[in-house]
């Protein structure tokens, strides 16, 4: 202890250095505040443009009530989609050919074939119409014959007297020629020869008026028979119609088919021109469709469709379109333009798509209650949560996408829902 104590062992007392405590903590003072400044700048970027969008906004809505879609490009079909109706494209309807009572020989749903019996009508007042005017047909044939029989004597006496006269007249002609040889000599008198002479003039009168007589009689006999050969065809055309009507009243299928339906009771009375049953041409049916008046101008026939049946698309085209709108709508009608679909039932109800134009590499956007708003001069575009009021020009449309031909770029976004909570502002903050 004592040798230790003498030894002087040197400690770490000359390096240090007294601190005053209130200098460090002043030093982490300064470095916390500007870590805080640093944070605070940091903050201060990131926030200002959102802070000037929030109050260069005039109003505020919620994101939740808004429907939007991204303006993009590609090819915009114009269609419409609407619900059709099967209908026969020959379903006639076959009517009483006169009054009387109809007993049916089919029922409802029944295949028949073209020419087949369907009902028969009984009417006994045209079934003595046709006995009564055949009777008259056959007196007028009578007649007819009998005139022929009196035509031709009457052309025999005409001809018999024509002969006369020109035997008559050969005889004048030879009196004549003995008269002139014997006036010559002498050997009759002046007054002989001029009475042959008369005699040969009255003889040549005679056959010639005997001949004219002819040619007249074989006119008037020719008129005579002629008008009553006309009434004789005259009485056939009436009996060949009456028979055509009694025909008739067996009622024949017009087309193959199916009958649709019975309009009247089997042997009830009905009157002339009456309904009585419908034939449905299965083989040929189309598509019934409603479209909305505003495409009243662009349906033309010919344009192609499709019609949806079990799942599967059929091809079709417009074969129809009514001259006229009822109710707001235009009816028209699709054909199948490859092979009909099995299966298909009068009334049944199909969904159909007519295809009105095709336009490629166009801008669009998904169409919405925005079109209607301001009739589509205007779009809220969607920049960094604000909805900025911008004119633009739309162009055709179909029922889902409608064309924008100016204000607005590929992959900008627009609300597409109904803007009137916006008020027209220019600006709107979308939360």
């Amino acid at each position: 202890m004592d040798g230790s104590s003498r030894i002087g062992i040197r400690d770490t007392s000359a390096q240090d250095r007294v601190v005053s405590p209130a200098a460090g903590e002043q030093r982490s003072r300064r470095i916390r505040w500007l870590a805080i400044a640093a944070v605070a700048v940091v903050l201060l970027v990131l926030l200002v443009p959102s802070l000037l969008r929030t109050f260069s906004a005039t109003r505020s809505v919620s994101g939740d009530r808004l429907r939007t879609a991204v303006v993009e490009r590609g090819t915009l079909l114009r269609d419409i989609a609407v619900q059709g109706r099967v209908v026969a494209a020959v379903s006639p309807t076959l009517f009483a050919p006169a009054a009387g009572t109809v007993t049916f020989n089919v029922q409802a749903g029944d295949d028949v074939a073209q020419g087949a019996a369907l009902a028969q009508m009984a009417s006994p007042e045209l079934e003595n119409e046709l006995s009564r005017e055949q009777s008259t047909l056959e007196s007028l044939e009578i007649e007819v014959a009998r005139a022929r029989i009196d035509i031709r004597k009457r052309q025999l006496l005409s001809s018999r007297t024509r002969d006369e006269a020109e035997v008559a007249l050969l005889a004048a002609r030879r009196e004549m020629q003995r008269a002139d040889t014997a006036w010559e000599t002498r050997s009759i008198s002046e007054v002989d020869h001029l009475r042959a002479r008369d005699a040969l003039r009255t003889a040549e009168l005679g056959h010639a008026h005997a001949s004219a007589d002819v040619d007249l009689e074989k006119e008037s006999l020719a008129f005579e028979l002629r008008s009553r050969e006309l009434a004789l065809d005259r009485q056939r055309l009436l009996v060949e119609d009456l028979r055509r009507r009694v025909d008739e009243l067996t009622v024949r299928a017009p087309v193959d088919g199916r009958v649709g339906t019975l309009l009247v009771a089997d042997r009830s009375a009905v009157g002339r021109d009456a309904g009585l049953l419908t034939v449905i041409d299965l083989s040929r049916l189309e598509i019934e469709i409603d479209a909305p008046e505003s495409f009243a101008d662009d349906l033309v026939p010919g344009l192609a469709g499709e019609v949806t049946f079990q799942g599967r698309a059929f091809p079709a085209e417009l074969a129809s379109v009514s001259p006229e709108v009822v109710s707001g709508q235009v009816r028209a009608r699709l054909r199948f333009a490859g092979a009909q679909p099995e299966g298909l039932r009068q009334n049944q109800r199909l969904q159909a798509r007519v295809l009105l134009d095709e336009r490629p590499n166009v801008l669009k956007v998904q169409r919405g209650p925005f079109v209607d708003a301001g009739s589509g001069r205007f779009a809220y575009v969607l920049v960094d949560g604000v909805a900025v009021r911008r004119p633009i020009e739309l162009g055709v449309g179909s029922l889902t996408e409608i064309e924008v031909i100016s204000g607005l770029a590929e992959g900008e976004r627009i609300v597409i829902s109904g803007t009137d909570g916006f008020e027209d502002a220019e600006r709107v903050l979308v939360n």
